[in-house]
């Protein structure tokens, strides 16, 4: 069955999409609806509705066609990106209008409901990130094993493969990845004998890692990658599990925010900034190597998805706080005008980085070699 609904990349996509887009609209639903906030609409997708269904409080749950994102239509907002719009354009509204009306509320009421949904996006992640502790556990010790081989190192060379177990080199057992790392720094341009396990027969391989320099001394690469099918794993209780999440979800996030600063300071390259088409490949290459894998990456992408909407840019949730800071500095809202212009500015930033990224993916993906060799 998990076969059957992963083994397409857009399906896996849509899924991971949707479960963080949900979480992170139910963020602002709930808050939303503990200040007394009415919400009309709750979508996930974008476009004509496929199905949905009103509940008690006469919100209008539903699929829609296109499902890249989703949003929550709260009452008093003339649009579904709480924009700030007020009034009706019919009449103004009555005094039990204004009580549940988003508008109306306290400064403190709507930053809370806009901050709302990127804080669920890391309590989701946390919670992914403890269901794997407890459930898949941690790799607490790597054996001597071959994840991935470099194409063109000294491992390739010597023809190792993905799945042999390294069992001894030069005289000495190992016991962990790092006995294999060890040896291998200490010994470059060294050739070294080998015992390989593969398929249950063991080998002898003559492996020589190259040189590199590193600061003041020369170190010794072998051009692999440990094997985590050959690692031992420990499963956590779920307190222990939970605060492990937390701080999986903080310390991801500060390494993301310093690779962006990176980025921007012209330390490394745009061409790491990834966009749909590969999310939806990364997604689809998480599915086919378990359910667990994909639970992984979906937990990393609700970091970046918290992350990317706190970014003080008009139409995303960090823009809105922006706007409300100036708000309580003010002691009043930003002129509509100002507002207007901000959204107008928000919109180009948001589009120019789609644009940006998407072409990003069709190079990478090399989409356009591939349409010039179906015409040469």
């Amino acid at each position: 069955m998990y076969d059957l609904l992963f083994a397409n990349p857009i399906v896996a996509f849509i899924f991971a999409l949707s479960v963080l887009v949900f979480f992170h609209e139910l963020g602002h639903y709930w808050v939303a609806r503990r200040n007394g906030v009415k919400v009309e609409v709750f979508s996930i997708g974008f476009g004509p509705e496929l199905f949905g269904w009103n509940d008690k409080s006469e919100t209008r749950w539903k699929v829609c066609l296109m499902p890249f994102g989703g949003y929550v239509k709260m009452f008093g907002d003339s649009d579904a990106a709480s924009s700030g719009s007020t009034e009706s354009e019919e009449r103004p509204f009555t005094e039990e209008e204004k009580k549940v009306s988003f508008y109306y509320k306290s400064l403190g009421a709507r930053a809370a409901i806009v901050a709302a949904g990127p804080i669920a996006n890391f309590i989701l992640a946390a919670i992914l990130f403890a269901l794997l502790y407890m459930a898949v556990g941690v790799p607490e010790k790597f054996h001597a094993g071959i994840g991935e081989v470099v194409v063109g190192s000294a491992a390739d060379e010597a023809g190792l493969k993905k799945g042999d177990l390294v069992l001894s080199l030069d005289g000495q057992k190992l016991e962990t990845f790092d006995d294999l790392r060890t040896i291998v720094m200490d010994s470059p341009n060294i050739a070294l004998n080998a015992v390989v396990l593969r398929d249950g027969s063991e080998l002898a391989v003559n492996i020589t890692p190259k040189a590199k320099e590193n600061g003041d001394k020369t170190i010794g690469l072998l051009g692999v990658r440990p094997d985590p099918e050959q690692a031992e794993y420990v499963r956590y209780n779920p307190l222990i599990a939970v605060w492990m999440g937390v701080e999986r979800t903080y310390n991801l996030s500060v390494q993301i925010m310093s690779h962006l600063g990176t980025l921007i300071t012209g330390g490394g390259s745009m061409k790491d900034l990834g966009g749909p088409l590969r999310i939806a490949q990364v997604s689809g290459d998480a599915a086919k190597s378990g359910f667990d894998n994909l639970i992984y990456l979906m937990a990393v992408l609700s970091v970046n998805l918290g992350l990317i909407n706190l970014f003080p840019i008009p139409m995303l949730d960090g823009g809105h706080l922006v706007f409300y800071a100036a708000e309580a500095l003010r002691g009043k809202p930003l002129s509509e005008k100002a507002q207007e212009y901000g959204f107008r500015l928000g919109l180009t930033l948001v589009l120019g980085l789609m644009v940006f990224a998407t072409w990003n993916d069709l190079v990478q993906l090399k989409v356009f070699d591939f349409i010039k060799q179906l015409f040469t």
